[in-house]
């Protein structure tokens, strides 16, 4: 059986900038990755003080743990972004950012995107949680 994705916007919901409200998934495997930090293959913070930087490492290692479950950004049914500011500026360009990217056409699914006070690395800016039905 090939996955069956579809994205809903209700009408009687609010217009949003690119993602959907509602994701049906009908497929029979899942993939949930653990949040993309912006750490090299070492573990080093790659782009200390930068969004920009640290946007782009996590788009490189996303996609490398999407490559690793043959999945590609389509695939990508739900995502959650965290971002270290209250800065309504900060989180526009960094969704922005990643919507542009790479892995843009993972942010066409339900997708929440997050001001937070803390994240798990000293300095780190941006973490990206994906959740992914699997190609058979």
């Amino acid at each position: 059986m090939t996955e069956k994705i579809t994205r809903i916007n209700p009408d009687q919901l609010h217009h949003t900038p690119g993602y959907h409200h509602v994701t049906v998934v009908e497929a029979g495997r899942t993939a949930h990755l653990a949040g993309q930090c912006p750490l090299d293959r070492n573990g080093d913070l790659v782009g200390p003080g930068s969004f920009e930087e640290q946007t782009d490492q996590v788009v490189a290692n996303a996609s490398v743990a999407l490559a690793a479950v043959s999945a590609q950004p389509h695939h990508v049914v739900r995502s959650v972004i965290y971002v270290r500011s209250d800065d309504r500026d900060v989180l526009g360009a960094t969704w922005d950012r990643l919507t542009n990217s790479a892995i843009g056409p993972a942010f066409t699914t339900a997708s929440t995107l997050l001001g937070v006070t803390q994240l798990g690395f000293s300095g780190q800016l941006v973490e990206l949680d994906l959740t992914v039905a699997l190609p058979d």
